[in-house]
């Protein structure tokens, strides 16, 4: 389905509704790695005995983190460390706890992420000044909410859904549907930003969010 055709469908359903706020994904679209993984796994390995290329370290992350995941089908459950032990040492062939928490701890810090728009605070707190509300909406573990404030930006978002704490990963629309819960706001009245076309664009539409793909769509916040 083309852009016109899903405007005219959600018009079609909604009527010219106005959105009254702003859903986000965190890494991808408000924040972006400051380097590329497997050099911080490679980097950080080195003194652990880890051996492997970056090239080689990627792809065995990749296929690590393709394999399906536990019975619940959620990879990041409260702190995600059983998650991240097991894709740290199968990226890596590296299972030294010390060399793991070290890495684990490493995605925490202000040192790991960047904004990838430099505009976000300007636009947001014009947005919120507009009575636009915001929510961060994200298939992370609980290190989230401690990232946002090393990042000085937790203050800009009037709640925030983590996939470990709701229970539901994107693409399932549940969380999307929590995220306007709390922000009290019905669903329709919603759009969603984010990089992923399966998790962020299909997921927000199935709950009745409009969504818009991070990067296609659109390119900075300011649009």
């Amino acid at each position: 389905m083309g852009v016109k055709e899903y405007e005219d469908y959600r018009r079609s359903l909604y009527g010219d509704i106005t959105h009254k706020a702003l859903l986000v994904d965190a890494a991808g679209t408000l924040l972006a790695p400051s380097q590329p993984m497997a050099q911080i796994y490679r980097e950080i390995g080195e003194k652990y005995g880890v051996q492997y290329s970056e090239a080689e370290i990627l792809n065995r992350y990749r296929r690590a983190y393709a394999q399906p995941w536990g019975k619940s089908r959620l990879r990041y459950v409260n702190d995600g460390r059983p998650f991240w032990q097991y894709i740290v040492s199968s990226s890596t062939g590296c299972s030294d706890a010390q060399y793991f928490e070290e890495v684990y701890n490493y995605y925490t810090t202000d040192k790991a992420w960047h904004l990838c728009d430099p505009e976000a605070e300007k636009v947001f707190m014009a947005l919120r000044k507009a009575g636009v509300k915001l929510a961060v909406v994200s298939n992370f573990d609980t290190r989230l909410r401690p990232l946002l404030r090393a990042l000085n930006c937790e203050h800009w978002f009037d709640a925030v859904a983590v996939s470990a704490e709701v229970e539901a990963e994107k693409p399932n629309p549940t969380i999307f549907v929590k995220a306007c819960e709390l922000l009290g706001i019905k669903p329709e009245e919603a759009v969603h930003v984010g990089d992923d076309r399966r998790n962020d664009v299909w997921g927000a539409r199935d709950a009745g969010c409009d969504a818009w793909l991070w990067g296609s769509d659109v390119y900075s916040f300011k649009e």
